[in-house]
């Protein structure tokens, strides 16, 4: 096999004011809601079948990355209510033009007035001539900052 690594994780971290835990119960039972925080980024979030919030659940996201209106069918394929994260696996839709397998890790760390947002991919893209999806990665960060922004109090 020629070329680079096919398959691969990406990790990055960001610290938000808001409150933690409410950042974690967006993500796993309201992410519905996060195109009202985020509308530039997240058109709508809609269920597919499953409860919210529970394991085994397909949500389908509409969201613009990279100038483009796209979509992701995602699995929610575990939930760690101790460490406040929530796993998904993206089975359709736009991201898997690239990539033969996508898991997305949403983690939330808790201390007292800091709070840290971890998200993490595993991937593995059809060939190695796609690039590491740092964009996307980025998507998530500024999707994270709207969450934050919108939880926080508004100052005039």
């Amino acid at each position: 096999m020629a070329g680079g690594v096919i398959s691969g994780t990406l990790v990055k971290q960001i610290s938000i004011k808001s409150d933690g835990d409410v950042f974690h119960e967006i993500f796993r039972y309201r992410p519905h809601h996060i195109c009202d925080m985020s509308p530039n980024h997240i058109k709508a979030v809609d269920l597919h079948d499953g409860e919210w919030g529970t394991v085994g659940s397909v949500i389908n996201w509409n969201f613009f990355h990279d100038g483009k209106e796209k979509v992701a069918k995602e699995v929610i394929e575990a939930i760690d209510e101790e460490k406040k994260s929530v796993c998904f696996k993206v089975i359709g839709g736009d991201i898997l033009e690239a990539f033969k397998t996508f898991l997305i890790t949403v983690h939330v760390e808790t201390h007292g007035e800091d709070n840290i947002v971890t998200w993490t991919f595993h991937y593995e893209k059809l060939n190695d001539k796609i690039e590491d999806p740092h964009s996307l990665m980025e998507f998530c960060l500024n999707v994270t900052k709207d969450i934050e922004n919108h939880h926080l109090p508004k100052t005039n």
